[in-house]
């Protein structure tokens, strides 16, 4: 498919991959009226480079963990895919307990894969440091980079653009990315053997959905407050799960719990493509990091925990090297059990998608080619009544439009990322 294919249909998330393949100045990325990254083709892309596109594009292919690992796996779950060991843990220094998101997990093993000589940096996503409320892609060299970049980022960011000139590096780095962001770059790498000569770990942290940056205007016009006016914008953090909290440059501060700025499901705003997503739980990432409310929810401040799932032999070196440094600290081990209890709604889509998927065909729309994710299986564990609601949902929204996206063609006046 055309990139306007691609996005008009809802199949984008906006990482920015598409942009790296393409010859240099022939796509951009630019942030929609909705508040969303898309790419927008500056010239005609011939039938090789969209080939070439949609075979990595985590919007046409996904791709789940090869027989041989879930074949191999010490622990393996229909729902929650192939592990090697699953705890519930935090990070061992208080101060990135404290700065990060849950138990500050992925800040911990990101700062232990540098101080360790493990890899040379880290490819993650931070605040952008002139537009506070927006993200932006970060490479950290050292601990101090990848503290300050401690927290959740729940806007769009396109942290796959310039990929191939971070592979030319030739230098050994991790990745702390959504699932589809790692899905994305283990499809790269079919084409690009660099991936697996330079990328030793990828990370993931389960994902429910990429909020529209028009969510957190919203949450400036409560305040009465303008983008510009802004020093800061954290979503979470300095605490589990922390304030949403503003800063002005004139000096004011204002907060909201994480209840009050998640409390109507019905504004989260996330676009299409989330909605139908197999893999929000990082099966293709070595290690997947959840929150653990262990009150079945942040109606309070928590103890800071993160659930670890480690995904792969890999991801269970560095975990436990990781533990031995001190740099993380292990509560107790969990089970596939407890982690349903915890990311029930993540169970749910898991459920839902396979449904969902066959009311869009059903509609005419097309739909990502999915493989090795157990979706059937999945589907299975619903009723039957379940199954026909879900995919009569998803045929009569993609019917109405609600599963599409405007034309890029109408973003050609919209601010380059």
């Amino acid at each position: 498919m055309p990139l306007s294919d691609i996005v008009e249909n809802g199949l984008c998330v906006g990482c920015g991959l598409c942009r790296s393949m393409a010859a240099l100045g022939a796509v951009d990325m630019v942030m929609t009226p909705e508040g969303r990254e898309r790419p927008i083709a500056q010239q005609v892309l011939d039938k090789q480079m969209l080939m070439r596109i949609n075979a990595v594009c985590p919007g046409t292919r996904i791709v789940g963990p090869p027989p041989a690992q879930t074949n191999g796996a010490a622990l393996m779950d229909t729902i929650w895919g192939p592990a090697e060991r699953l705890v519930l843990g935090c990070a061992g220094d208080s101060a990135v307990r404290f700065r990060g998101s849950g138990g500050g997990v992925l800040t911990a093993l990101g700062q232990f894969m540098l101080s360790s000589g493990r890899v040379n940096f880290i490819l993650h996503v931070a605040a952008s440091r002139s537009a506070p409320m927006r993200s932006e892609q970060r490479l950290s060299f050292d601990a101090s980079s990848v503290l300050e970049s401690a927290g959740s980022r729940y806007g769009p960011a396109a942290s796959l653009v310039g990929i191939g000139e971070i592979l030319d590096r030739g230098e050994p780095f991790a990745m702390i990315a959504k699932p589809c962001d790692v899905t994305a770059v283990r499809n790269l790498a079919r084409l690009d053997p660099r991936i697996d000569e330079h990328m030793r770990y990828a990370l993931a942290f389960f994902c429910g959905g990429v909020s529209d940056l028009t969510r957190s205007e919203q949450v400036l016009r409560r305040f009465g407050l303008h983008e510009d006016e802004l020093t800061l914008f954290r979503y979470r953090g300095h605490g589990n799960p922390g304030l949403n909290r503003i800063e002005t440059r004139d000096g004011r501060a204002f907060e909201l719990t994480y209840c009050q700025l998640w409390e109507d499901e019905d504004k989260w705003m996330i676009p299409p493509r989330c909605k139908i997503c197999p893999d929000g739980i990082g099966q293709v990432a070595d290690i997947a990091v959840s929150d653990a409310w262990l009150n079945g929810g942040p109606t309070i401040e928590d103890e800071p925990l993160n659930c670890i799932v480690v995904r792969t032999k890999r991801g269970l070196d560095l975990v436990e090297a990781a533990a031995e440094a001190d740099a993380l600290a292990i509560k107790r081990e969990t089970s596939f059990c407890e982690l349903s209890e915890l990311q029930s709604h993540l169970l749910r889509k898991r459920r839902a998608v396979w449904a969902r998927l066959k009311g869009m065909v059903i509609a005419g729309k097309p739909v990502p080619a999915v493989t090795d994710l157990a979706l059937e299986d999945c589907a299975l564990q619903n009723s039957r009544t379940d199954n026909l609601s879900e995919a009569r949902g998803a045929r009569d929204r993609a019917r109405h439009g609600r599963l599409s996206e405007p034309p890029p063609g109408r973003v050609a006046a919209a601010k380059p990322c």
